[in-house]
């Protein structure tokens, strides 16, 4: 019977030691890229650098396009789409994976700066799901970019590096916390304290607010900006952590952001280290997804659709209603993470169907919540395909859920192309504290989503 039983050991188990020593050395190279690319505009930029380096250029670049070019658009600095031609007419379907590089955060609000007491705040809104108590009390970091009246542009991030200042948001001590630790985890930090500390220092010139008057004076002489700036900006307050391998055995990643960084990092690998491939293929970097996908910078927006539309043109083959029969002819990975069922709260996970760190990737079916509300869910005859193409090349592979039906959901940009006739089906790893300011996973697992994606890209 054990041949007919799916294979659900530890991948770890499975791997030469050269084979380890090249997970080691991509998990590396993926902390690396975390560490300089917390936000979706950095992540856009260092995305654009690695791409340059591997000959693609921008789509402005191009006037005709032909099988092998490599072609990037960047999308309001916050998104990008790669894309490399491929030998087969591209009316015959391409091939993509997509994710995103937003992740739960905290935003300063249009009017952030302000003194209570003795000390200055800069106000924030939350962004995505996140639990409140958890953004309290570590350290925070500032990054994003500034736009003054005049169009110019400055770029920030505060709390990094070791000879730079950090941030905090305070939290009420235990001795005085009984009222607070009566309430429901959700309602014990208020949404409006989530304020962080910037300064405290009076301004010995000024009469009233003189705390708030001194801190504009350090941002007039740093960045030359007032008040009325914070307007046009777009500021981002993100754990200052460092990422880091985790456990004696090195064998995990903790660090911020990984969901969805993780897809993006191995996506974007996966597609910058091919050449020619049979169909053209395509690795999409979204963004908004964790609030709705919506926007001009969302999934939800058309700019997408207007990339491939000149890719089109470009090629001299587009025709009235050619767009929708690429799209209806297309295969897509939607590169999102996965719930992985943890030992200490695993009653929440349905272990006959759910992702566990060191497994190999996650596949999802659908998303979703209840009765597959809101879900994109894959026919049976993709994953068919998907399930040959993984086992034809020795990736490991598992099938989950988000949680126990009932128990919650969610759901990923899958169901956006989807809805425009392409085969999609949710394709991630596992990961522990998903949404905290520190996530967790697996090194073998971001190995072979990176095999993965670029599988599926020669197929």
């Amino acid at each position: 019977m054990k041949e007919l039983e799916r294979n659900k050991k530890s991948g770890w188990e499975e791997i030469t030691d050269e084979e380890k020593n090249k997970i080691y050395k991509f998990s590396n190279e993926y902390i690396n890229f975390l560490n300089k690319a917390k936000t979706e505009r950095e992540i856009v930029k260092e995305i654009e650098i690695l791409a340059r380096e591997k000959g693609f250029k921008s789509l402005n670049e191009y006037s005709e396009l032909y099988p092998g070019d490599k072609v990037y658009y960047i999308n309001r600095e916050k998104n990008i789409y790669l894309s490399i031609i491929g030998e087969e007419s591209i009316e015959e379907g391409i091939n993509i994976i997509g994710s995103h590089a937003d992740s739960p955060r905290l935003d300063l609000k249009p009017n952030p700066l302000y003194q209570d007491g003795n000390l200055a705040y800069l106000k924030t809104h939350y962004y995505g799901g996140i639990k409140k108590y958890q953004w309290t009390a570590i350290p925070l970091a500032i990054h994003g970019v500034i736009v003054k009246e005049n169009g110019e542009k400055i770029y920030v991030s505060i709390g990094e590096n070791d000879d730079e200042p950090i941030f905090t948001i305070t939290d009420l001590l235990p001795h005085l916390a009984k009222e607070q630790q009566q309430k429901k985890l959700s309602e014990a930090i208020n949404a409006e304290n989530l304020s962080i500390i910037v300064g405290s220092i009076p301004d010995k010139e000024e009469e009233k607010d003189r705390v708030k008057s001194y801190i504009l004076k350090l941002l007039n002489q740093k960045y030359g900006i007032n008040e009325e700036d914070f307007v046009s900006s777009e500021l981002e307050i993100v754990p200052a952590f460092k990422c880091r391998s985790l456990g004696l055995d090195e064998s995990l990643v903790a660090g911020y952001g990984q969901d969805d960084k993780v897809c993006v990092y191995t996506s974007v690998r996966a597609i910058l280290n091919m050449e020619k491939p049979k169909k053209t293929a395509v690795c999409l970097v979204s963004d908004k997804e964790e609030i709705g996908s919506m926007g001009n910078t969302g999934m939800e927006s058309h700019v997408f659709d207007t990339f491939i539309a000149e890719l089109l043109n470009k090629l001299r083959i587009n025709r009235p209603n050619l767009l929708d029969k690429v799209f209806c002819n297309s295969k897509m990975l939607s590169a999102d993470v996965d719930a992985g069922v943890d030992p200490l709260y695993v009653s929440v996970s349905d272990t006959h169907n759910a992702g566990f760190l060191g497994k190999g990737v996650s596949l999802n079916k659908y998303t979703g919540s209840g009765g597959k509300y809101n879900s994109s869910d894959a026919n049976a005859e993709y994953v068919a395909k998907i399930r040959r193409i993984f086992n034809q090349n020795n990736i490991r592979f598992q099938v989950a859920e988000l949680g126990k039906t009932d128990i919650g959901g969610g759901g990923t940009i899958a169901y956006i192309l989807a809805n425009k006739g392409v085969d999609v089906i949710d394709c991630g790893i596992p990961v522990l504290s998903m949404h905290a300011p520190y996530e967790v996973t697996c090194k073998f697992d971001i190995y072979s989503a990176y095999r993965a994606y670029q599988t599926f890209f020669e197929n």
